[in-house]
């Protein structure tokens, strides 16, 4: 229904970073050990740097380590295994680690300064989490639900414009983005639902 940014540059950006997967894997590094470097990384890097108010340099290592979800999943395709269930379980579910920890972190920096969108980052928090998990109960009754405005790589993308200008002393750029994704995310949990229900 809304093309998706992952699904619009999914081909041309396999094509991109297939010679980097084939080296890590030459190099004995599995896509599971990817996956858990890069949520570990990102959890790490939102909670310590976010929460400490530094917000450039976290989003600096939080896009870092986010890349490993541009690597896992070709790196299961290239592989003698073809990627396995445990591997798809392990990816979603540290996917839902990291969007916690980032919101998290957001959650703390407002908090300090007693701002008021503290709530909307826990909002962001409590709607990052109920969006995959609308899918993931969708697909286990057999709907195809993977649709809205506001998947996942839309999400990401947004909160770190968000953090990392507000770094560079816009810090308004912060607050507007976390109403968007509040509205954005609130829309995507209807449209889901909207689906399922008619299904």
């Amino acid at each position: 229904m809304y093309p998706m940014i992952q699904s619009r540059f999914k081909a041309p950006v396999t094509k991109v970073i297939t010679p980097v997967c084939r080296g890590l894997l030459k190099m004995n590094i599995s896509a599971n050990a990817l996956t858990i470097i890069g949520a570990l990384g990102v959890s790490a890097s939102a909670l310590y740097f976010f929460s400490n108010d530094e917000l450039f340099i976290g989003t600096l290592f939080v896009s870092l380590f986010a890349l490993s979800d541009l690597f896992d999943g070709t790196m299961a395709r290239l592989s003698n295994s073809q990627g396995t269930k445990w591997g798809a379980l392990l990816d979603s579910t540290l996917d839902r680690v990291s969007d916690a920890a980032i919101a998290i972190g957001i959650w703390i920096h407002f908090r300090n300064s007693d701002s008021d969108f503290q709530y909307l980052a826990l909002a962001v928090l409590f709607l990052g989490g109920l969006i995959p998990y609308i899918r993931a109960r969708a697909e286990s009754l057999g709907i195809d639900c993977s649709v809205g405005v506001a998947e996942r790589a839309e999400r990401l993308i947004l909160l770190l414009v968000g953090t990392g200008l507000a770094g560079l002393g816009l810090e308004q750029s912060l607050e507007t983005a976390m109403v968007i994704l509040t509205i954005l995310s609130l829309v995507t949990v209807l449209q889901r639902m909207r689906v399922v229900f008619k299904a």
